[in-house]
């Protein structure tokens, strides 16, 4: 939209206007709105640094805050006229006062509304999600909300605050079937079809390129090659080549806090085929030296990298699954059954909002589709937002108490 706030209330010929901000806090950046209190027309937008309220020193958070807010609203006299202001925020939630990610959150945003000289009018904070859940038509009070991008977690809301949280519980614990889990399945199953415990898939290749494995060592060799999909004949299947970026999920505009973090660029196949007859480690064109080579370049590049970085691997699993390779194909199946599972222990009821966030799940996200088949027959439907702010601008006319839509 750009910063059209001055322009637009010149247009509107009320320059006593009062104004709300909306702020989604996530954990790649920090997004503003500025809107009117009256009507919840959006006149402004901002974007500032990661916002955390857990991971970010509040000093940091607090510039965050302030560069986005700024920016949303940009010069003194807009900035007096602001009357209440809603944030949500990754690692806070607004179910309690003492909850530490809500005490830095509310301190950080304290002051960088202080800074810029903005009244202390109405603050309301809650969480990423819950701020997600009302961006949903008609602000929603009560219902579920989903998350699936780097991580995962659902949530069942109730007048607009979290009471049950499923899963969420971060790479090491949980976060089944979010893009980290897909990552690490895809280097998982690389790693099986090099020892000679899985089939053969062309995501040896793509995760074998996306961490610098020499080409020499790759399954077909220097071409680096693979058919996927088919019987294992030679010419049974496509060749999958480049174009692929790991810094995407799905969803090419990837909400804040909830995509994948970015990674290099796509790897890209070149020519040669590689044949494979079913599975274990009958790869012909895979020599023993090499698988050997294999493990012992990516298992460092892999184990160097924070793990949550895994996640810039999705995407390849999404462009090998579209080739029809079988090991991709079914660790997407694998994943919409797990989000499916996370959003069955929240006792779904038929007809419920179902409020979903993140690339996996976007218009164009990979699991979208085999989600919305699975929840068919507890009789929900996935409604995506592309993030909190809306929700969060809604939340802030409540709290000025002028309406929530």
């Amino acid at each position: 939209m750009g910063n059209d706030l001055n322009q637009n209330l010149a247009d509107s010929g009320d320059a006593r206007r009062d104004l709300v901000v909306g702020l989604d806090a996530g954990g790649t950046r920090t997004r503003a709105m500025c809107a009117s209190a009256a009507d919840g027309r959006l006149l402004g937008e901002g974007s500032g640094g990661p916002g955390n309220a857990l991971t970010v020193p509040e000093p940091q958070l607090t510039d965050h805050l302030a560069e986005a807010i700024a920016e949303a609203v940009p010069g003194p006299s807009a900035r007096g006229r602001v009357v209440a202001v809603a944030g949500g925020f990754a690692g806070a939630t607004g179910t309690s006062a003492d909850d530490p990610g809500y005490v830095h959150a509310r301190s950080a945003l304290t002051r960088a509304l202080r800074r810029l000289g903005i009244p202390s009018g109405p603050v309301a904070l809650c969480s990423d999600i819950e701020a997600a859940f009302a961006s949903a038509p008609g602000t929603p009070a009560d219902g579920l909300a989903l998350v699936a991008g780097t991580g995962a977690v659902a949530m069942r809301i109730a007048g607009r605050r979290a009471t049950t949280t499923v899963d969420g519980d971060g790479w090491l614990l949980g976060d089944d079937g979010s893009g980290f889990w897909i990552g690490r399945s895809a280097v998982r199953a690389a790693l099986r079809m090099a020892d000679g415990r899985g089939p053969g898939t062309g995501l040896a290749v793509l995760v074998g390129r996306a961490f610098g494995v020499p080409d020499g060592v790759l399954p077909g060799g220097p071409s680096g090659g693979v058919v996927l999909g088919g019987s294992g004949a030679p010419g049974d299947g496509r060749r999958l080549g480049g174009g692929v970026t790991p810094d995407r999920l799905g969803d090419p505009a990837g909400p804040g806090g909830t995509g994948a973090s970015s990674g290099g660029g796509g790897p890209s196949a070149g020519g040669g085929v590689v044949s494979y007859e079913g599975g274990g480690s009958a790869v012909p064109d895979w020599p023993l030296a090499h698988r050997e080579a294999y493990r012992a370049h990516l298992l460092p590049a892999v184990m160097t990298d924070p793990p949550i970085r895994l996640a810039r691997l999705a995407p390849l699993v999404v462009e090998a699954a579209r080739e029809k390779d079988a090991v991709a194909v079914g660790i997407l199946d694998e994943a919409a059954d797990q989000l499916a599972q996370t959003v069955r222990a929240l006792a779904p009821r038929p007809g419920e909002p179902l409020v979903a966030t993140g690339g996996l799940l976007g218009p164009d996200g990979p699991l979208t589709e085999p989600l919305t088949i699975r929840l068919h027959p507890l009789g929900l439907t996935l409604d995506w937002v592309a993030d909190g702010c809306r929700g969060a601008v809604a939340l802030a006319r409540l709290a000025h108490g002028g309406g929530g839509r």
